[in-house]
């Protein structure tokens, strides 16, 4: 293991590609930021300058950024594949990563959903490429899923770990990848739940948010599942389990009710209609408050104290 930080290269830069590459130099990581479209590169530096300012880490902010792909990876010890989520996208960047990184460079794909093999069959080393999925966004949630490909070796998962690990994160090691590794398949077998009782008439979209965010979403950020269900008995889980498990939503594939929103058009906010009714007023609420939530939460590090004390209320 090198005594240094290693040198980082994050590709894309998409918000989750900018953010990832604010995570590592904040942490005094030397980073370069990689993306062939001119337009990304001058939002990712807005956006770069706008997170640090508003977490007063100026510094953080100083990250080349570049459309040359050889300038970025070169000297990169650790690279961050977060390319848009298409197979097609992500292969032609891993066939020119091929010949432009270090034989000894190790990668992790950011991807949750697309399998590594679908896009980096040709990959030099297979050895050294993994998942590690970060959350977004990841200068406010620690939280990154590590897991194995099909060739990937030890070593590099364990490297990958202590590396996050040395830029704040809270890396999770998972024995195999699976689709949507373990966070996302728990986030959408919740919402395909929500979305049935919304569908059957049960509640409305506003309910099934208030009782999450009001209700376990609150506890779940000191009480895990695994942990709530040993603290109040697996007989107790069993026996919800034997009346509650005939009765959840078993759709095969997407709800009807999403589909028929779709195609609709009641795509979110920005359509001003999806799950909710959303006017301009009422999306930039939300947005104010989850900026608030991350300005907040990014800051716990360095005042812990009082976010410890608004949590415990």
């Amino acid at each position: 293991m090198m005594s240094r930080l290693p040198n980082v290269a994050v590709l894309g830069a998409g918000r989750m590609g900018t953010a990832i590459a604010f995570v590592f130099a904040r942490s005094d990581h030397h980073v370069r930021l990689y993306d062939p479209d001119r337009s990304a590169r001058d939002r990712a530096s807005d956006r770069l300058r706008e997170v640090a300012t508003a977490l007063h880490r100026p510094h953080a902010s100083d990250i080349l950024i570049s459309g040359d792909l050889n300038e970025v990876v070169q000297q990169a010890d650790l690279i961050i594949e977060a390319a848009p989520e298409d197979t097609a996208i992500k292969r032609a960047l891993f066939d020119e990563l091929g010949g432009a990184a270090r034989p000894d460079v190790v990668v992790g794909t950011n991807t949750s959903s697309l399998p590594i093999e679908s896009f980096a069959q040709g990959f030099p080393n297979p050895g050294r490429l993994v998942y590690a999925h970060f959350w977004n966004p990841p200068y406010a949630i620690p939280l990154v899923e590590v897991a194995p490909g099909p060739d990937t070796d030890k070593l590099a998962m364990d490297t990958v770990v202590d590396w996050l690990k040395g830029a704040g994160m809270a890396p999770v090691l998972l024995q195999r990848a699976v689709p949507g590794l373990i966070g996302n398949r728990l986030q959408h077998a919740l919402k395909r739940e929500a979305i049935a009782l919304i569908a059957d008439g049960v509640c409305d979209a506003a309910t099934i948010d208030d009782v999450v965010k009001l209700g376990f979403g609150a506890r779940m950020a000191v009480l895990g599942p695994m942990e709530q269900s040993d603290l109040v008995g697996l007989d107790l889980t069993l026996a919800i389990h034997d009346s509650l498990m005939p009765t959840l939503d078993r759709t095969a594939g997407a709800h009807p009710y999403l589909i028929e929103k779709v195609d609709k058009g009641e795509l979110g906010m920005d359509a001003g209609a999806g799950f909710r009714t959303w006017t301009p007023s009422a999306a930039k609420a939300v947005r104010d408050r989850l900026d608030r939530w991350n300005t907040r939460t990014s800051q716990a590090e360095v005042d812990p104290e009082p976010l410890k004390s608004k949590r415990s209320i």
